[in-house]
Parts: C-alpha cells; sequence; structure tokens
C-alpha cells in the first residue's frame, strides 16, 4: 500500500482591498486566531503558531516551509481552496497564482473550488444565530463565464505539478449540489480540456453525507467523491437538543470529545467504493469565528490523530493503488482549529503522527 494524502489548504494569510473593507486594515485569518479565548476550563486557545509564527502568504519562504513541513508529514500535495464567485470575480488568488508564476514550492497540487457566498454572520448574547449579511454572492452566470474562468486557470492546469487521477487533472467542487447546472458546467469544462491537449478533468464533490448524496453526484457527471463526516447538527436528535440546551444555559460552544468522533469519520462506503475518499480530520474547533454559537472536539492529540490516521488507511488499504487516496482536513486552517502546523503546545506532534502511519502502511 501507499497512502496518497492531499491536504486542504487555505490561503486566507493575506491582506486583500474586500477583507479591509469588510474586516478592518490588515484582517486575515490570524485576526481571529489571535483574539481567540478560552470559553470553558479546559478550553484550548488561543492556538499560537510555533515554526512558521504568524506567517504572511505573500512571501515565497513561507510557502516553501509549508510545503517541506507538509513532505515530512506524509502529504502528498496541497489542494488549495480556489474563489471565484462569477462574473470574473474573486478573492484570495494571491498565493496559488504565485505558486503557479514562480514555480516554487515545487509541490503537486490541486484546486477545491470553494463555491459559496460569504456571509458576515451575527450571534447574540447566548450565542444564537441572529441573522447574516452578504459580503460576496456566489454565482453561476453561464457558458461565458465558465470559459473565462477556465481560461484563469490553465497554466495551472499545463502544470506538471497538478495532481492527476486516471490522467486527469484532480478538480473538486465543495458545494456540487448548490451549482445548477452542474452536469453542463462538467461537459463544458472536459470540452475545453480536450480542445486544450488536457485529457480531461476527474471532477470531485465534497459532501458531508456521502450515503445520500454519492448516487447523485455520480448521475452528475462526477468521477469520485470526497467524503467528509464530521457530526453535523441533527435537530431531531434528542442528544444534540441536551447539548444545545446545555450550550445556551452554560454561554459556551457545543463540544463532542474527538476520541469519540474519530470512529465516526469512516464508513462502508469510504471502505467498498473506489472512488468514495475519505476525509482525515485532526480536530475542530470554530469558535475564533464564532464564539458560543460554534461547536468544537475537545481533547485531540497527536496519539489519537495517529490513530485516526491508522484506521483510514487500514479501510482503504484494500483498494487499487489508484484509489489508496484520502483528503486532509486541513493543513492551515487555524481559525477553524484543523491544522497540522506546529503550534507552541504540540509541536510538531501532528505532522510526526501522520508520518508515523503513513510509514506504517507505505
Amino acid at each position: 500500500m501507499n497512502p496518497k494524502v492531499i491536504a486542504f489548504y487555505l490561503p486566507q494569510y493575506h491582506p486583500t482591498p474586500h477583507n479591509n473593507e469588510w474586516w478592518g486594515e490588515g484582517f486575515t485569518e490570524w485576526t481571529n486566531v489571535a483574539k481567540a479565548k478560552p470559553l470553558f476550563h479546559g478550553h484550548y486557545q488561543p492556538k499560537i503558531p510555533a515554526d512558521l509564527g504568524f506567517y504572511d502568504l505573500r512571501m515565497s519562504e513561507v510557502r516553501e516551509r509549508q510545503a517541506e513541513l507538509a513532505k515530512q508529514a506524509g502529504v502528498t500535495g496541497f489542494c488549495y481552496y480556489h474563489y471565484w464567485f462569477g462574473d470574473g470575480k474573486q478573492e484570495l488568488e494571491l498565493p496559488f497564482n504565485e505558486v503557479v508564476n514562480s514555480y516554487k514550492p515545487n509541490f503537486p497540487f490541486c484546486l477545491c473550488w470553494a463555491n459559496e457566498t460569504w456571509t458576515r454572520k451575527f450571534w447574540n448574547n447566548n450565542g444564537v444565530d441572529v441573522g447574516q449579511e452578504t459580503l460576496a454572492e456566489q454565482e453561476y452566470v453561464g457558458d461565458d463565464d465558465d470559459i473565462v474562468h477556465f481560461n484563469s486557470l490553465l497554466s495551472a492546469f499545463k502544470d506538471p505539478r497538478y495532481i492527476k487521477i486516471d490522467d486527469k487533472l484532480v478538480f473538486m467542487i465543495y458545494r456540487p449540489l448548490a451549482f445548477p447546472e452542474m452536469a453542463r458546467f462538467i461537459d463544458l469544462w472536459n470540452k475545453l480540456a480536450i480542445e486544450n491537449g488536457i485529457k480531461g478533468f476527474y471532477f470531485i464533490g465534497y459532501t458531508l453525507n456521502v450515503k445520500d448524496d454519492y448516487d447523485v453526484l455520480k448521475r452528475l457527471g462526477f468521477n469520485g467523491v470526497c467524503s467528509c463526516r464530521m457530526r453535523r447538527h441533527n435537530k431531531r436528535d434528542f442528544d444534540w437538543f441536551l447539548r444545545k440546551a446545555f450550550s445556551i444555559i452554560s454561554h459556551s460552544p457545543e463540544r463532542y470529545q474527538y476520541k469519540n468522533v474519530y470512529p465516526t469519520l469512516i464508513g462502508k462506503e469510504e471502505s467498498e467504493l473506489n472512488d468514495v475518499f475519505p476525509t482525515l480530520l485532526p480536530n475542530w474547533d470554530h469558535t475564533p469565528r464564532s464564539g458560543t454559537g460554534g461547536y468544537l472536539f475537545t481533547k485531540s492529540t497527536p496519539e489519537l490523530f495517529e490513530r485516526h490516521a491508522e484506521d483510514v488507511f487500514m479501510h482503504i488499504s484494500d483498494k487499487p493503488a489508484d484509489s489508496q487516496i484520502c483528503f486532509l482536513k486541513s493543513w492551515n486552517e487555524w481559525g477553524e482549529g484543523n491544522y497540522m502546523e506546529p503550534d507552541l503546545k504540540f509541536g510538531k506532534g501532528y505532522i510526526r503522527a501522520l508520518r508515523n502511519a503513513v510509514d506504517k502502511y507505505k
């Protein structure tokens, strides 16, 4: 076996004109990370970066150091979040464009189109969501815009570093069922790829509910499915009701112990279907962004994450070599608590944990 781990990569670590306008001058994801506070006894916040510090992704040295650490962890490549809102509007494109144009770092990559509207959410003092303001609306304009979108990425698609499955370019859609003409888009981009000397795309649809969404996504033309079984709120679930009630009464976020969560992150679809790729999740804590309105996993450790990685690798070990793939959420989503980069508490613990699991199954 040779497990391939593709890590999601967040480019929200450099100031942009719109972020300055929406959130204040100089805003980046570090703004949320640094201001986070513990919301209950034993809550690990704030999470402070160690080796790389509060970096700026405009610096090539930072991007190269990230790739070096990822290689140490056994990560195969980065899956960069890509933001295209329609009618040519983009956000946070600078880091990836620099990676392509400079050919640094020399590290495999692919793209995940994070096709969702950006909003500013509001919570009351009890942590209840009381409304939101649209900042950047995700729109689907039609063929002309889809062609412009394709051409804006053509140099990346022709880059030898671009990750392929079945000799096709991996391109993930984060919210595949939110795109009303998904099948048309898939057909058009495959046609454009062939016209430009590319063998086509291996389209992957991201889902939190692989059991219900798999057949739908395949009918739309997706080649594969990325399954993230992160616990979802279910308002019909009595356990959720109790947790939510406790959260409101105690003015604290919902929380779940990581040791109880990670065994639920893989199921029979990820094990039995060659085109379903599971997701590794080192931790989750959304409270730097949402305060008591968020939810989190508690007591995640490198040791538990190593067990989780071994469990996932075991479940995909009987698949063909080209299907022994999983996605890692994420390399650097510090504001949501799912990151692999060194912090002051665990150092390189999560990096070593993933490397141990990869080496065990390699």
